[in-house]
């Protein structure tokens, strides 16, 4: 059952989080993974089936906690016998070839607009203002944990990009998973987060796009948030967007 465990990824990485930060709840877990609640509960209940994690109730919440027995077990049965300094070298070059491999782009993108805090969460959160700079409706109840959709404004009621909001503070912060329609794995879901900070008259707003698939996606996010985040922005400061389409601009 351990090596089962272990098997997965997703798994491995619950682990991690809780050898970082013992005691979490699914809430908590789900956010580090980006991933359902029912996805990350089957991920747990296959780990608490190894042994690998137990639960303790506080109150109205589970938390959960890494059991780290059955790994010292195993190193004790297979690692031991074998001679440990080549182990660990091979180790550090397996881990650092693995980093290389797997870490995904991340895009961040900052503006200062002279608007209020409560005008530019209204701008991504209302699905007519964001059909008005975007050519797409953001709709969602936009409370944590529901689902959004980023539906084209041609009366199609066709959804280019799903996701869930992992988190809605507003009006200072929200975070959403992004997700095609066609193909939601975890695998292919990135994350967006907004930052909506007040500075007087004029508010910074940070957009920071992570786990995008590869450098083709980081490419194409870096010509379209710029695009999109200076429309909203005429459109906050003058009433109106720009007369032509940012994002249709042929690249350099």
């Amino acid at each position: 059952m351990v090596f089962k465990a272990l098997a997965d990824p997703t798994r491995r990485f619950l682990l991690d989080c809780l050898r970082e930060d013992n005691g979490q709840t699914l809430g908590e877990l789900c956010e580090r993974v980006t991933m359902t609640r029912q996805s990350a509960t089957q991920h747990l209940a296959v780990l608490e089936a190894a042994n690998l994690v137990s639960h303790v109730r506080h109150g109205r919440e589970k938390r959960h906690y890494l059991n780290p027995v059955p790994l010292e077990e195993i190193r004790e049965r297979w690692i031991d016998t074998f001679e440990h300094s080549r182990l660990q070298a091979l180790s550090a070059i397996k881990r650092h070839a693995e980093e290389e491999m797997t870490v995904k782009p991340t895009y961040k993108y900052v503006t200062y607009i002279e608007s209020t805090p409560e005008a530019v969460w209204r701008a991504l959160t209302d699905a007519d203002l964001t059909a008005a700079y975007w050519g797409h409706q953001n709709v969602s109840d936009w409370n944590v944990g529901s689902s959004w959709e980023h539906r084209r404004a041609d009366g199609s009621g066709i959804a280019d990009v799903v996701g869930t909001v992992i988190e809605s503070e507003a009006p200072s912060r929200l975070v959403t998973s992004w997700a095609s329609p066609d193909n939601p794995s975890e695998d292919t879901t990135s994350r967006v987060t907004y930052t909506i900070e007040p500075y007087g008259s004029i508010v910074r707003l940070t957009v920071v796009h992570e786990n995008l698939a590869d450098e083709e996606a980081h490419s194409s996010i870096s010509r379209g948030w710029p695009a999109i985040l200076s429309n909203l922005k005429s459109l906050l400061e003058t009433g109106h967007v720009l007369p032509d389409t940012p994002w249709e601009m042929p690249a350099n």
